[in-house]
């Protein structure tokens, strides 16, 4: 459990990547539809100032992915990663007025139950002894 505030971390910066690409797409919209150059139109997407920070929070949220990895097992670590689906819902309603629907708060609902149901299964703390895939073992 003491790695949940990391993997948290994790979906945060996930989510507001998102938020932030979103934003810098609505931003350009019309300004590169009219760009023919393939490569103008890709280097004016990406510095584009949201879409280039929204860019540098994903690097940021896959390195404390990356750190979560070396300490707890995948199987409990990446569903949390759902729970950027929840964050991402609810902000984009707030900041976007996007529809937020029965449909999805039910969904949101589910991602949120399934997350606590495997927030409590087992260790999450991975096992230095554990076989590895570099060793040609499995695990059992």
């Amino acid at each position: 459990m003491k790695y949940i505030p990391f993997i948290l971390f994790t979906v945060l910066t996930n989510a507001a990547a998102q938020l932030m690409l979103k934003q810098g797409m609505m931003t350009l919209g019309p300004a590169i539809t009219g760009q023919e150059n393939l490569i103008m139109k890709t280097l004016q997407i990406v510095f584009q100032p949201w879409v280039f920070f929204g860019l540098a929070t994903f690097v940021i949220s896959m390195a404390s992915h990356m750190f979560v990895l070396s300490k707890v097992d995948l199987s409990f670590a990446y569903p949390f990663l759902s729970l950027a689906y929840v964050a991402v819902a609810v902000m984009a309603w707030w900041l976007f007025k996007e529809d937020l629907g029965a449909y999805k708060m039910a969904g949101i609902a589910f991602i949120c139950v399934g997350t606590i149901l495997i927030a409590q299964s087992g260790s999450p703390v991975r096992s230095q002894t554990a076989p590895t895939i570099e060793t040609g073992e499995l695990k059992s």
